[in-house]
């Protein structure tokens, strides 16, 4: 059987495979002894619309599954969580995005699908170790009841921490995603899942209209993270219908500006309302916007601050420093020009603060060779931001002696001595 890719390339059943598609990622990993480092990534994703079957039944209120199940039936396959104008396939170009679901798994013997799909990629990567998170309900900000964000949160956290991350081998971690609008809701969730395996920590979807995360009304939930030892992530996206960018009439201008700004929008309201005072011990990563936003925010924000320290009676240093605290997400590079890349990486502190992310499987992924090839890069500095420092944040053991080595070497093995 064939099936009909960009242009009306004829691709057969067997060769999609996700092995097949990263041969070279798997060469390049190779030539670099990458299997010697401990790789951990912090961003990465998968469909589970794919699997609303498995994990709608987990919703607590009756309604709500009721409405959500019956649009999941054959004669009406509604969507359950908001959906965005975009083109992330590149007109077709990107074939594991239609034909995803023609890859073939071992459906007798063998892991959740998601498990299969995930080890592949990671293998031919040399990645270690996989924050993984959902795809389409980074949208749930969007949703018109806010109630369904709880319900769909609930449900989804639910079946990965207890059908597919205790099949994953110990691969798999999560920061869970979090029912951001409603505080009561997400500290319940801290509360049930912040002890269970696997769980390095929980996630914002930062796409949304009515997000203030210096509300009083978080306050507890922070602390209950920062009392278990838990780290609190922002995701970026982007949403063309946001009304500043009703003028752009290109999606990539959507996509440059968006997974930046709403970074930069939480991250200021994190920064000059004494979030870095009021909680210095939780460990808080802003992922997915890139990295070349940050100088920008930290000049902008101390500019400011100089002329107007009343406004922020909380701080009690600039706000770089406090921006300096916190950890980023690599992906996506922009590497077009490596001395500003260099500013960026001196700026940030990125040998302790910067961690390794792919986002694959989506169109714009970034392999461990982008920071390997880095040539201003220390040999420690590599090593700390592919897994070092990710491995010693979320508890991550090495997985062979090699890799212990290496470990011990930055000083990263003590840390990283328990699985999460």
């Amino acid at each position: 059987m064939d099936l009909i890719a960009d242009r009306g390339r004829r691709v057969t059943i067997e060769e999609l495979n996700t092995t097949r598609l990263l041969s070279h990622a798997r060469k390049q990993a190779h030539q670099r002894n990458l299997d010697d480092l401990v790789i951990v990534d912090v961003d990465a994703h998968h469909y589970e619309n794919e699997s609303y079957d498995e994990f709608l039944p987990y919703m607590e209120n009756d309604v709500l599954r009721q409405l959500s199940l019956s649009s999941r039936s054959k004669r009406n396959r509604a969507g359950i969580t908001p959906t965005q104008v975009g083109y992330q396939d590149m007109g077709g170009r990107v074939t594991r995005y239609p034909m995803r679901g023609s890859e073939k798994t071992d459906t007798v013997n063998g892991a959740q699908r998601d498990i299969q799909l995930g080890h592949r990629w990671m293998d031919a990567m040399s990645v270690d170790y996989s924050c993984l998170f959902p795809t389409g309900m980074l949208n749930i900000g969007l949703h018109p009841q806010k109630e369904m964000e709880v319900e769909l949160c609930w449900a989804y956290n639910r079946w990965l921490t207890e059908q597919v991350m205790p099949e994953a081998g110990g691969r798999f971690f999560s920061m869970l995603c979090l029912p951001f609008n409603s505080p009561e809701a997400a500290l319940r969730h801290v509360e049930v899942f912040g002890d269970r395996p696997h769980v390095g920590g929980f996630m914002v979807t930062t796409v949304r209209s009515d997000m203030a995360v210096y509300d009083n009304a978080y306050m507890k939930l922070y602390r209950a993270m920062e009392e278990r030892g838990l780290v609190l992530s922002f995701h970026s996206g982007p949403n063309w219908g946001e009304p500043i960018y009703k003028s752009c009439n290109r999606f990539m201008a959507a996509h440059a500006l968006g997974f930046s700004w709403y970074n930069v929008l939480h991250c200021t309201n994190w920064v000059v309302n004494g979030m870095g005072e009021r909680f210095p011990k939780l460990p808080v990563i802003w992922i997915e916007a890139g990295i070349a936003w940050v100088p920008f925010l930290m000049q902008r924000l101390d500019h400011e601050y100089m002329l107007r320290p009343s406004e922020a009676p909380l701080l009690r240093k600039k706000p770089s420093d406090y921006m300096r605290d916190m950890f980023y997400s690599s992906q996506p590079m922009e590497i077009q020009d490596y001395g500003a890349m260099e500013c960026t990486f001196r700026m940030m502190n990125a040998e302790t603060q910067l961690l390794y992310s792919s986002d694959y499987p989506h169109w714009d992924f970034d392999l461990p060779s982008t920071i390997y090839d880095l040539p201003f890069l220390s040999e420690k500095a590599k090593h700390n931001i592919l897994g070092g420092t990710a491995a010693r944040l979320f508890r991550l053991p090495p997985r062979n002696d090699k890799q212990k080595d290496n470990l011990k070497r930055f000083g990263n093995l003590a840390a990283a001595a328990t699985a999460a």
